[in-house]
């Protein structure tokens, strides 16, 4: 998949920051702000052409939701399928590049003019093609199936659709989403004789159903995932009107996932010592956990982003003490080659690779600051291959530097640093210090044109990788989640106080980022040591933990509590969520700059928690203020005072994390001039040069 960043989408940032720097300006403190973009959203998102076997392909409640687009070509034979701007478009292999394409579908002649294109799946035959689109401001999508020839019609459309693949020609089998739960399995035909039937349910309310094909099309299977447990169901596509099979029955505690090659079950697992994952393999006929059997496992610490299988070949794509690997496997000579990757890269990004025969895996590598750049690994010369230049060039005057901090009981937690090399007295220099830390999920170091803007500018930009992410494996979400959730707020004090004696940057100069979940660490840091950070910006945050888990109605608190734990159960629970709970543990004191920007239709984060939050800071600040004796009048905030600028932006557009193209940079824009007001840039550049 290919990155789309242009010059056209740097201007229109800058010129949104310039617009929102005025804007800024002439707004006071402690006040909600509603503003929402007059273009018409363009439709620029992930778009998933084909599923890999340990991607998580559900996004984990309260997780971030990329906004980025990716351009997917899928080729069959001597066809190609590829996306542009809301239209699916044919074009023989060869002829690609010429602009000889044929439309297959628009999401706007169709009537689904405010949607984007999210997941793409061309039948075996190429017959039929199954897309589902979704709106920005809905978590469902709609399935819509279209029959392909010289005029292509759509054949069906089915609402409230998460996952789907074709079994055969002709047979479709889905899972349908209601309130951010996915618990059914249904199949569909498009024979003579069409119907529609329940195949799968699942009654556990812990448990999220999706669906996915083995990349040699042998099976289907239902994967039934909880945060700590799963179970697969196999669908024969050679017969698939039987029922359903099952690997193996649940186990708590232990999560696996399936993929197949010459009749014998590939399976990703965190079964058995130590705690990570390991790919195992068993019969199909007697796939029962006695017979599996260990193929590699994985060294602690290490994290497992994602496996590919090829028939000769599977490739692991592995995270370790901050820098990227392959680990190719060889399923004929039984030998596994490791290479290590550029270590400027922090993030892969996969290609689509629908014939699992080929010799070739394609990946992408980036960084936040690094645009995505393409490789190849040749499974014939067993070596690396970078491939063309991207259209924006990497800058060379960046510097990255891996660091590692001591937290409060010795844990040594890794950040990686970037910074312009080129910058003097890092001292004096804005400090963006990111967290999540939730979900065994990584911090997202994707690119992200306005952090390259940043480095050029001299910012320093920190990533703090906590304890309750996935960075180091397992066993580093494990040791951050439920009753070890404090140690991440212990983590990311200790990386921000090394980055400071390090000399880079000071708290007065120094801002937090976080989104979603990691609103609960940069909420309960800003807590606990505000003196920290001058400055704080949070998307969609969760900072109501308490009140929310305590709600079993609403749609994601039971699964939820494999994460925080359950405090209606237990009072131990309870007393330890309500000590680090951003809400719970406001006070009146001294408190950073806070920008936070919600969204309306947010099914995630409820809006009302993040507006309890907000005037229960606002009034600790004025509070505090009062009590301090310091002078507030007209609402202005007079020289010297400590009363800081809580912001609420409430977006009518947008459904958690997740806007259209304008819309974000809108968004970031304003993140940004709040950051430069609030840390005083335009004056630390003013002692140099003037200020742009």
């Amino acid at each position: 998949m290919k990155a789309r960043t242009s010059c056209v989408g740097l201007k229109n940032l800058l010129q949104g920051l310039s617009f929102s720097v005025k804007y800024y300006s002439k707004h006071n403190h402690l006040q909600t702000i509603r503003l929402s973009s007059k273009i018409k959203p363009k439709k620029c998102y992930i778009l998933d052409c084909s599923g890999s076997t340990y991607t998580c392909r559900t996004a984990p409640p309260g997780s971030i939701l990329p906004w980025r687009f990716f351009s997917c070509k899928i080729k069959f034979g001597e066809n190609v399928y590829f996306e542009e701007n809301g239209c699916i478009f044919l074009s023989k292999a060869d002829d690609v590049d010429e602009g000889n394409v044929d439309i297959l579908f628009s999401t706007e002649d169709l009537g689904f003019s405010d949607a984007f294109i999210q997941r793409i799946r061309i039948s075996p035959d190429q017959r039929y093609m199954a897309i589902s689109v979704k709106s920005e401001n809905s978590e469902e999508a709609t399935c819509v199936i279209m029959k392909l020839g010289h005029f292509p019609i759509m054949e069906k459309v089915i609402p409230n659709v998460f996952s789907f693949e074709w079994a055969t020609n002709d047979v479709l089998y889905y899972t349908s989403q209601k309130n951010l739960k996915c618990q059914n399995v249904f199949m569909t035909t498009f024979t003579n004789q069409k119907h529609t039937k329940l195949v799968y349910t699942e009654q556990d309310a812990r448990f999220f159903v999706d669906i996915y094909c083995t990349k040699d099309r042998r099976f289907l299977t239902i994967n039934s995932n909880s945060k700590t447990t799963s179970e697969v169901w196999l669908i024969d596509c050679r017969q698939p009107f039987k029922l359903p099979a099952l690997v193996q029955a649940r186990t708590k505690g232990v999560i696996y996932h399936i993929e197949h090659r010459n009749d014998e079950l590939y399976i990703l697992t965190t079964y058995g010592e130590p705690a990570e994952y390991k790919l195992m393999k068993a019969p199909v006929a007697s796939s029962g956990l006695e017979n599996w059997q260990l193929v590699y496992a994985l060294e602690e610490k290490t994290k497992l982003v994602d496996l590919e299988m090829f028939s000769d070949h599977s490739v692991m794509f592995l995270k370790k003490a901050g820098c990227l690997y392959l680990n190719v496997i060889s399923f004929v000579s039984h030998s596994v080659h490791s290479v290590k990757l550029p270590t400027w890269a922090c993030e892969f990004e996969l290609e689509s690779h629908p014939e699992h025969t080929t010799s070739t895996c394609y990946f992408q590598l980036t960084s936040p600051v690094h645009p995505p750049k393409r490789f190849a690994y040749s499974f014939k010369e067993n070596n690396l291959i970078e491939q063309a230049v991207q259209e924006v060039p990497i800058i060379t005057n960046c510097h990255t530097t891996r660091l590692l901090a001591k937290s409060k009981d010795e844990t040594l937690v890794p950040i990686t640093v970037f910074h312009n090399m080129n910058s003097k007295e890092l001292h004096r220099k804005p400090l963006l210090v990111h967290v999540y830390g939730a979900y065994g999920i990584d911090l997202n170091m994707s690119f992200k044109e306005e952090k390259l803007m940043l480095i050029e500018e001299g910012w320093i930009l920190a990533y703090c990788h906590v304890r309750g992410g996935g960075e180091l494996g397992l066993s580093w979400h494990k040791d951050g989640c439920q009753h070890n959730k404090l140690k991440g707020l212990y983590d990311l004090k200790a990386c921000i106080v090394l980055l400071h004696e390090l000399g880079f940057s000071q708290p007065r100069y120094t801002a937090l980022a976080a989104a979603s979940a990691g609103g609960v660490l940069a909420g309960a840091l800003c807590n606990s040591d505000p003196e920290l950070i001058r400055a704080m910006v949070l998307q969609a945050p969760f900072v109501d933990v308490l009140n929310i888990m305590m709600k079993t109605h609403l749609p994601l608190t039971i699964e939820e509590q494999e994460e925080w734990g359950n405090p209606l159960a237990d009072e131990k629970y309870m007393k330890y969520i309500k000590s680090y709970c951003p809400y719970q543990n406001i006070k009146s004191q001294c408190y950073p700059s806070v920008f936070i920007t919600a969204y309306e239709n947010d099914q995630r984060i409820p809006l009302t928690g993040v507006l309890r939050y907000v005037q229960k800071l606002r009034k600790a600040a004025l509070d505090h203020a009062r009590r301090t004796n310091k002078k507030v009048i007209a609402s202005f905030i007079v020289p010297g005072n400590c009363i800081p600028n809580i912001i609420l932006d409430i977006q009518a557009n947008g459904s958690h994390c997740i806007s259209s193209w304008e819309d974000s940079l809108n968004e970031v824009a304003r993140h940004l001039a709040f950051l430069n007001k609030e840390l005083e840039v335009c004056h630390l550049q003013h002692q140099t040069k003037s200020c742009k």
